[in-house]
């Protein structure tokens, strides 16, 4: 018995465009903030996670030496 070639084909493009629907929700979700209130997210996520006794230098990156 020979293999479904076409079935296999079929399935194989199916597989590529769910693959592509995914890709594109995860694009657009990701794109629906502005590079202002993603620079406030992570600036927030950073001072969460930033233990309170270090001193301001410590916690802005930029602004170092």
């Amino acid at each position: 018995m020979r293999p479904p070639w076409k079935l296999i084909g079929l399935a194989g493009v199916a597989g590529v465009a769910a693959t592509g629907v995914v890709l594109a929700r995860r694009r657009r979700a990701q794109g629906a903030y502005d590079a202002d209130e993603v620079r406030d997210r992570l600036h927030r996520r950073l001072a969460d996670i930033t233990p309170p006794d270090e001193d301001e230098a410590a916690r802005s990156p930029g602004s170092g030496p």
